[in-house]
């Protein structure tokens, strides 16, 4: 099952970024319930969104999309939604989508 964890970044200000730990697998099984979670926590974010991918171990193409569809309502909400903690396997999933270049990536 894939963890959620909200913590702002940079302080508890309200207009501070959120950072969303995410760990395990996300696939067919744990998308539908990550992506209301993540939009639970886009609702309640500024305007900076990061997704910590450090501990995810496998992201199948359920979760590729249900990323991309929450940049999009982001995007909507003028809101940008960025990665950090991208291992290489995940690195090398984005790179072959061609999603490294759609999303922000963060060291």
């Amino acid at each position: 099952m894939t963890a959620i964890h909200n913590a702002p970044l940079g302080g508890a200000s309200a207009s501070a970024p959120t950072l969303v730990h995410l760990s395990g697998d996300i696939d067919i099984f744990t998308t539908g319930q990550l992506r209301r979670r993540l939009l639970n926590s886009l609702a309640g974010s500024s305007d900076l969104l990061v997704l910590d991918l450090s501990e995810v171990t496998f992201c199948g193409a359920g979760g590729l999309g249900m990323m991309v569809g929450l940049q999009s309502r982001a995007k909507a909400q003028g809101i940008t939604l960025a990665l950090t903690g991208v291992s290489p396997r995940i690195a090398r999933l984005l790179h072959i989508t061609g999603l490294d270049h759609r999303f922000p990536i963060m060291a």
